[in-house]
């Protein structure tokens, strides 16, 4: 999504869908773009598998998106400081996060200041048979 398009939203969906899942929302929506111009423009963020997801959004990591949130740091030194860890760890954690789209980072000189643009993160499992190609957490 486009940087603006990210600062009017207010959530970020997660979920966990199987590849095939995956490529028939791409599909639907781009045709459902080509035909009236518009789609969902819900944001969203797809896992793989249940482990993919569980080992990525991490209670420590979910504290750390919770805290860029609520406190606004001033650069990725400040979110470490803010959360007592270590500046190499917590610009890996941002760092894969601004890959995943869930944190931008501003650019103000030499700082990077993280941002966190949903106010809202909605996780959505799929219930009933699994779908193909996802793993469970736990068996």
């Amino acid at each position: 999504m486009e940087r603006e398009q990210l600062q009017s939203a207010s959530t970020l969906v997660v979920t966990v869908n199987s590849d095939s899942d995956f490529h028939d929302d791409v599909t639907d929506s781009l045709e459902t773009l080509t035909e009236s111009g518009e789609t969902d423009a819900t944001p969203r963020l797809s896992f793989a598998s249940y482990d993919d997801f569980a080992e990525t959004l991490t209670p420590r990591v979910l504290e750390l998106i919770e805290t860029v949130r609520s406190t606004e740091p001033a650069s990725i030194n400040e979110t470490a400081r803010i959360v007592d860890r270590d500046v190499k760890n917590v610009h890996e954690e941002l760092t894969r996060l601004a890959q995943l789209g869930v944190v931008v980072f501003e650019t103000e000189g030499q700082r990077k200041r993280p941002v966190v643009w949903f106010d809202e993160l909605v996780v959505s499992f799929p219930f009933g048979p699994e779908p193909e190609g996802t793993t469970p957490a736990a068996t």
